[in-house]
């Protein structure tokens, strides 16, 4: 425990020394490094999905120094301190494991997070969809809304009956495909059916964010190989042409 301490505390100390003598450090605020954090966050995913261990502990790294700087400008501010926010999701996380820190019995998992969703609609919360952040990319915030409420009983009884919410809203899609319905029409019909596959998968424990990532991955590989193959350019190739090194591509996989 102490040399992760001191590594922390050195980390620190080059802040501090950084924000006082670099000018470009000098410069920062929370507005400007705001969109650097979102990429570091999207690369740390990447190194995740990349089963990268190394590149993992270096986008760790480089978030933890964005979690620094924040808490760096905050004290400038006279709003905060790393201290007051390690304190704080301190004293959140023993308020919400009753289980752990408390006398409350827990059977499983999922009470466990029954439980959470609960205590935070006690700490003030609104809504328990007020945590999901409106900045988030619309598959992930399809999923984290349809956990939250589930917490709270909004959620079917099987699988089964989600298939065929799922089916349902294929069918009120295809309708809208009908000359007609209007543009906007079919664009929400199309996001139903999007939501009730990222539901389903839900009900399968699958990551619809991670399966479709995978599959565009998978795509952009096997894109690559008809480009990397062909003999002439891809405009003068037929569609033909271009599927047979497709073909060639998921073999070789």
């Amino acid at each position: 425990m102490e040399h992760k301490l001191k590594a922390f505390e050195r980390l620190l100390i080059i802040m501090d020394e950084l924000r006082e003598q670099c000018p470009w450090d000098r410069k920062q605020t929370m507005e400007s490094l705001r969109n650097l954090t979102i990429e570091e966050t999207y690369e740390l995913a990447d190194a995740i999905l990349n089963n990268d261990m190394d590149e993992v502990k270096e986008e760790i790294g480089d978030l933890l120094l964005h979690m620094v700087f924040y808490s760096k400008i905050g004290e400038e501010k006279n709003a905060f301190n790393v201290a007051d926010a390690l304190n704080a999701v301190c004293e959140k996380l023993i308020n919400r494991h009753p289980h752990i820190y408390g006398d409350v019995q827990v059977e499983d998992e999922e009470e466990v997070k029954k439980n959470w969703e609960q205590l935070k609609l006690k700490e003030g919360k609104k809504s328990v969809l007020q945590g999901v952040p409106n900045s988030l990319p619309a598959l992930v915030k399809a999923q984290r809304m349809q956990e939250k409420t589930a917490q709270v009983g909004f959620e079917w009884e099987n699988k089964a009956q989600v298939w065929e919410k799922v089916e349902e809203e294929i069918g009120e899609f295809k309708e809208s495909l009908g000359t007609e319905w209007t543009q906007e029409k079919k664009e929400e019909e199309f996001g139903d059916v999007l939501f009730s596959l990222v539901n389903y998968a839900r009900f399968l424990n699958i990551d619809p964010e991670t399966a479709l990532e995978k599959t565009n991955r998978k795509f952009k590989r096997r894109f690559e190989f008809i480009e990397a193959k062909a003999s002439k350019s891809l405009n003068e190739m037929s569609l033909e042409e271009m599927d047979a090194l497709w073909e060639k591509a998921k073999l070789e996989e």
